[in-house]
């Protein structure tokens, strides 16, 4: 039976960069992937026809060879791409929670080891203080059937037929002889006919670790922790995400909050509770207090985990009008309103004096 293309496999045209091939297998990976779709034959034959496209396509040589020649390129014997793996297919099937935060190349990951990112969320209270949390993350763990030989119990690997077992294969372009990685074998010389039921030939298992993750006080989004050679064969990163709170906003390492007052309050003065994140202090409210007035609460703030001094708490003032007043309050407030008519009252409203002085000084120049 003809081998469908690659392209139509991936669903990608044949221009397709190697990002957007990448972004494909991801997606059907995570659909036909052999764990979310136990004892389905079909979907196991279908994880294994996209995993070589990816393989052959996200190659440079073998996609040239590939475009050129199409499957023939491969049909010096067996091109079912079943030896071994790159340690690179685990990583990107759970990219989606765990990425790879530098965007590293194969090579590259193939040389270091693949960088995982957890994404932890944080409630302002936390982040602060600091705060240990346990995590489960995705690892690859030596398949305890096999014991990382890839092969079923009782059969051993054989020559690659295609290399006889040296690795490298001669591919002839027009006068010149190219020799490069046999795409069969991918260089180890050795294939498995009858891989390990339980790992499928890779020699190496998916499972989960826990991790206890100890975050510092002071952290705030953005910041990350490394936790070296957690991952499989490189770091994890846990990348701090703080919640948005109900009360306070953070400022670097300042705490900011809006504090609202009644005019009675504002205009007389008084003593007020405000909240910080160790309790209620009092605060004392200095008559003629205007919306916007900012009062600071001395080391009331968050200490940065990268040291220095703690900072402030800011509570802003915010005067509010009274609603849904009964007719006693009304009459009250309509005496106080016709206290303000005359000399007297540009005493007690002088930004609304200077704004009314300003618009009939605007209106004047219009004028003139």
């Amino acid at each position: 039976m003809a081998k469908s293309d690659y392209y139509e496999i991936l669903g990608v045209s044949r221009d397709a960069e190697e990002r957007e091939i990448k972004k494909a297998y991801k997606r059907l990976a995570m659909k036909f992937h052999p764990d979310r779709n136990p004892g389905n034959t079909e979907a196991e034959a279908k994880f294994k026809e996209i995993k070589e496209a990816c393989e052959v396509l996200t190659d440079p040589k073998k996609r040239a060879a590939y475009d050129q020649c199409g499957h023939a390129a491969f049909e010096q014997g067996s091109s079912g791409f079943s030896g071994g793996t790159n340690g690179a297919d685990f990583s990107d099937i759970f990219g989606d929670v765990f990425g790879d935060i530098f965007g590293s190349n194969r090579r590259q990951r193939t040389n270091r080891g693949t960088d995982l990112r957890y994404n932890m969320e944080l409630s302002l209270e936390e982040a602060v203080r600091g705060v240990t949390r346990t995590i489960r993350v995705p690892t690859l763990e030596e398949c305890d059937t096999c014991h990382g030989s890839g092969v079923k119990p009782g059969t051993s690997a054989v020559n690659c037929p295609t290399c006889h077992g040296q690795g490298q294969v001669q591919m002839r372009q027009g006068f010149f002889a190219v020799q490069q990685t046999c795409p069969t074998c991918h260089g180890q010389g050795k294939i498995i006919k009858n891989p390990c039921i339980k790992c499928q030939g890779h020699g190496q298992v998916e499972n989960y670790k826990t991790l206890s993750v100890k975050i510092p006080s002071g952290v705030d989004t953005g910041d990350r922790i490394r936790l070296s050679g957690e991952a499989t064969a490189g770091d994890l990163y846990v990348q701090v995400q703080v919640r948005k709170h109900p009360i306070f906003e953070r400022e670097e390492n300042n705490l900011c909050c809006e504090v609202p007052i009644n005019f009675a309050t504002a205009a007389l003065g008084g003593e007020l509770e405000v909240p910080t994140l160790d309790g209620r202090i009092k605060l004392k409210v200095p008559a003629e207090t205007q919306t916007g007035k900012l009062f600071r609460m001395r080391g009331k703030g968050v200490k940065s985990v990268r040291g220095g001094s703690q900072g402030d708490l800011l509570c802003r003032m915010v005067v509010e009008t009274p609603v849904k007043l009964n007719e006693r309050q009304k009459q009250l407030l309509r005496e106080l309103e016709r206290s303000f008519v005359g000399p007297s009252g540009d005493k007690n409203s002088p930004r609304s004096k200077r704004f009314l002085d300003g618009v009939k000084k605007f209106f004047d120049d219009l004028t003139h």
